[in-house]
């Protein structure tokens, strides 16, 4: 979801589709819309097929990714929220967010 300087949602984007256990995600795709969109923040998003919505390491690093490149293109990533079955994880309310 890309968001302006208030927060508020200016767009949303599918960016990848992934196979039962994977899916190949780049920052260029994933910021692409944002930057498209003059976005200052975005929220990323993805489900877990398993049901249980525990980051990966894999979950981990992306983040990380993401966070670094935002921080380059100034347009701040707030969170990353993976669904499962009935349930949601946010990186924010978890404090696994990366800091400066």
């Amino acid at each position: 979801m890309a968001l302006d300087q208030q927060h508020k949602i200016i767009g949303a984007s599918l960016v990848s589709v992934g196979s039962l256990s994977m899916a190949i995600v780049h920052p260029r795709e994933v910021f692409k819309p944002a930057i498209t969109l003059n976005a200052a923040a975005v929220i990323v998003a993805h489900n877990h097929p398993s049901g249980n919505p525990k980051p990966s390491h894999e979950d981990t690093a992306l983040t990380r990714r993401l966070w670094a490149a935002g921080r380059v293109l100034g347009i701040q990533v707030l969170d990353h929220l993976i669904f499962g079955d009935r349930r949601c994880l946010s990186f924010a309310d978890r404090g696994l967010m990366p800091s400066r």
